[in-house]
């Protein structure tokens, strides 16, 4: 699923202008890499294997922890925090590291798991229990997002931020389901209170 989602946050960054910089936090292996075009494409994991594979795709990888990014002030034209924020224990701490990071109208991409009952039935119940979509115990219900603060820590540090529920396409997944080399859109949905996108500049 992780492909999916990083197929699915690339359309939301347009393509880069020369010497433009993409600041991918919690990058793991580069997924998000060959969906974006343009940038010099800078990869912050705090895993040495995961950054090992990043570099197989391009990309420039600093080893460091998104609540302290080893990169300066406003040296990013992008900021991209995907599926990496209902991993960390201060919310508030990493988004304002990846606004730390943005130029002045510099563009925020962000992608995770909102802090909500239906989250929890659906990432856990049903996507890690039965339909094997991600593994066993990889997310901790505590940490899943408040979409209030989010919106709140974001325009405290100058980037105004809206919000949009995705899911997987339903008949993508049947057919995934069937054949699991298949790629899976992620589409719309009228709800953020399970899975969901933002993006928002900030201000300059």
């Amino acid at each position: 699923m992780l492909h999916w989602l990083a197929a699915a946050r690339a359309r939301l960054i347009p393509r880069g202008r020369p010497g433009a910089v993409l600041v991918d936090l919690g990058c793991g292996a580069g997924l998000l890499a060959p969906h974006v075009e343009g940038y010099h494409h800078i990869g912050v994991d705090f895993s040495q294997e995961a950054l090992r594979q990043a570099r197989e795709h391009g990309v420039h990888p600093v080893r460091g922890d998104v609540l302290a990014v080893p990169l300066p002030d406003e040296c990013a034209d992008v900021v991209v925090a995907g599926e990496i924020l209902e991993h960390v224990h201060d919310l508030r701490g990493a988004v304002a590291e990846a606004c730390r990071l943005l130029r002045p109208g510099g563009l925020l991409v962000l992608d995770t798991l909102a802090d909500t009952a239906l989250c929890r039935l659906v990432a856990i119940g049903i996507a890690e229990r039965v339909a094997g979509l991600a593994p066993r115990g990889v997310h901790d219900p505590a940490l899943f997002v408040d979409r209030g603060v989010l919106l709140e820590e974001c325009a405290r540090h100058g980037v105004r931020v809206a919000l949009r529920g995705i899911r997987p396409s339903l008949t993508d997944l049947l057919a995934w389901s069937v054949r699991r080399g298949r790629p899976v859109r992620m589409v719309p949905t009228s709800t953020t209170a399970v899975l969901f996108q933002g993006a928002g500049r900030k201000n300059g």
